[in-house]
């Protein structure tokens, strides 16, 4: 069944789109949630509508599971640069508002970005332990300080490549192997930079591995502390 068009939100700290899938929600009651860090060229000036369906879940080219199996989250930054990590506060508050006025899945939710939002993925995950299920980065332009202990796919391409080796290392990554794919997957196209998030996002491979991803365990969830 197709989703339901993104509607725009500019009343919260930070103006976001919002994509529901269409019909009732699946057996387990509620949708799991992906939040999408867009990157540089996305933040604002550029128009919202422009700037989160360019690149991510919400563009024209991915995978039609990313809308139809998940309630897409997706915020601007009121200006360019790396800045996700002075917003995690904010991020939080709109994921939790999210999940409390629509049937998504407090023990579901999973961060992806491309780029300067790849960047922001690790920051978020390390500063928020117990919110996130698993992180999707997309091409991240810098090696997180710390390895945030979650199941992470990095889809790697002209920027992260660079230090492939230091990025498999910190989060102990490998390719992925057989039709069941770990929990710590490094994957490169061989793309650039934008070509590298376009395969990304069109890849339902992906965004059923995020749907085989567990809930953090008992005691490990501090979303509400």
């Amino acid at each position: 069944m197709s989703p339901t068009a993104p509607h725009r939100v500019e009343s919260a700290a930070l103006p976001y789109l919002l994509s529901l899938p269409r019909g009732p929600a699946p057996a387990s009651g509620a949708w799991p949630l992906l939040c999408f860090l867009h990157g540089y060229d996305e933040g604002a000036p550029l128009p919202i509508g422009e700037a989160l369906t360019r690149h991510g879940p919400l563009a024209p080219t991915a995978a039609p599971e990313a809308t139809a199996e998940f309630v897409v989250l997706a915020p601007q930054l009121p200006a360019r640069g790396d800045l996700w990590l002075r917003y995690a506060a904010v991020v939080r508050e709109l994921v939790l508002q999210v999940q409390a006025l629509h049937p998504a899945d407090p023990a579901r939710a999973f961060l992806t970005g491309f780029s300067y939002g790849g960047n922001g993925v690790f920051d978020l995950a390390l500063a928020q332990p117990g919110l996130w299920a698993a992180l999707w980065p997309v091409d991240p332009t810098r090696v997180p300080r710390a390895d945030p202990r979650l199941p992470v796919w990095l889809s790697s391409g002209e920027i992260s490549r660079h230090a492939a080796q230091s990025f498999t290392r910190r989060l102990g990554l490998a390719p992925p192997r057989g039709a069941v794919p770990g929990d710590r997957i490094y994957r490169d196209d061989g793309q650039d930079h934008v070509g590298t998030a376009r395969l990304a996002y069109a890849d339902e491979r992906i965004y059923r591995w995020l749907l085989a991803r567990r809930p953090p365990a008992p005691g490990a969830d501090a979303r509400r502390a």
